[in-house]
């Protein structure tokens, strides 16, 4: 039994950030009973991404163990939003808002764990019958100088940005959440871990035996900056098509590129080094898309990668998008769905990034009739066939 539990603590070792504590989790490992594993993910956007899956992959490995996975979807605390590592205070999210995003979770999220084997839950089934009384009692038991110890909560406080009372309440339900699930072990970022001790201290007070903590590392998004954000705009979700999906990993930097395959595959990174970093890249987003949507789809990615970008040339398939000939270029970016706001559409025009047959558009114009049938590039990887309206 030792030599299986330190066999396993390895395993599930390899990549965290952090473990509290080892002694804990190897306690609890010897006792043979299945550990109760939670990971929670808010809906405050469709996608699950990349990011994402540094920790899904974590829980992969818990279940194969033979541990039981609980995927906790936020759709109580998507009202408020994590405010782990923000810098300023997240929107708020509509009713509608979340019900959609939170459609697309579960079965993205299988595309790695085993249907059969993870239960799926909502904290809305508790947090809302919580009551006035019940956060209350669970306000009392944390100061405000608590939660200013928080890195991100204390810059915003010295640099005058706003916090809002209710981003104080986020962390209390994310641990009251454990609570409810009788969590052993809670996975998360490694900016999660004020809200993850935090558990277990509520757990605690509840006279739960406290969760175990393990952290992983962040994986920046496209930009190379900052961590991989919905929010952010710099994602690589899971139901990207596989050509983009291809195409955004390509766009990422050498540097980042051995980041991602430390924490998204099982490679020899001594090895990997000492390949030429285009083919290494390739190879990556190969396999990357190849997990995700299969080797058919995979072949197909990268054949049209080399063909549009190394040869410059523009896709065979690309999608028709109808538009008036009055409408700007901005307007159409966000209308295709190519930007998320107009403010990315008149950046990205400024920066170039915008091209109709291959020639830079300079200037936020409209769209002309002789466009009609040509093909807008956005971006690196984004294409769509215009189609003038008629009269």
């Amino acid at each position: 039994m030792a030599g299986d539990t330190k066999k396993a603590i390895e395993h599930i070792k390899r990549g965290t950030v952090e473990l509290i504590s080892q002694q804990e989790l190897s306690d609890r490992l010897c006792t043979g009973k299945p550990l109760r594993v939670k990971l929670g993910v808010d809906p405050t956007a469709p996608d699950l991404h990349l990011g994402h899956t540094v920790i899904i992959n974590k829980l992969k490995t818990f279940q194969d163990l033979g541990h039981q996975i609980i995927f906790l979807i936020g759709d109580f605390t998507a009202k408020i939003g994590d405010p782990s590592g923000r810098s300023d205070t997240r929107p708020t999210m509509t009713p509608e808002q979340i019900a959609q995003n939170t459609k697309t979770y579960t079965d993205q999220v299988f595309k790695i764990l085993d249907r059969k084997k993870t239960i799926i839950e909502y904290n809305s089934k508790w947090l809302e019958p919580l009551g006035i009384d019940g956060l209350l009692k669970l306000a009392s038991k944390t100061t405000v100088a608590q939660m200013l110890v928080r890195d991100d909560f204390e810059k915003r406080y010295k640099s005058d940005k706003p916090i809002s009372i209710v981003e104080f309440l986020y962390p209390l339900l994310q641990g009251y959440d454990s609570v409810a699930l009788k969590a052993d072990v809670e996975l998360g970022g490694n900016d999660q871990k004020f809200n993850l001790l935090l558990g277990r201290s509520i757990q605690k007070d509840h006279g739960l035996a406290p969760q175990i903590v393990l952290t992983m590392p962040l994986l920046e998004g496209t930009d190379g900056v900052k961590k991989m954000s919905k929010s952010y705009g710099n994602y690589i979700a899971l139901n990207d098509s596989p050509d983009d999906m291809f195409g955004k990993i390509m766009s990422i930097s050498d540097e980042l590129m051995y980041k991602y395959y430390e924490l998204l595959t099982q490679a020899d990174l001594k090895t990997l080094k000492a390949a030429h970093p285009k083919q290494a890249k390739v190879d990556l987003a190969f396999e990357i898309v190849k997990r995700y949507w299969g080797l058919e789809n995979a072949e197909s990615a990268k054949e049209g990668f080399e063909r549009v970008f190394a040869k410059k040339g523009i896709p065979e398939h690309v999608k028709t998008f109808e538009c008036p000939s009055s409408i700007k270029i901005s307007d159409f970016l966000v209308k295709a769905n190519l930007v998320s706001s107009k403010n990315e559409a008149r950046r990205l025009i400024e920066q170039g990034g915008v091209k109709i047959n291959s020639n830079k558009v300079s200037a936020d114009t409209e769209i002309k009739g002789v466009w009609d049938g040509l093909v807008l590039q956005a971006g690196k990887w984004k294409f769509v066939k215009i189609k003038i309206k008629s009269k």
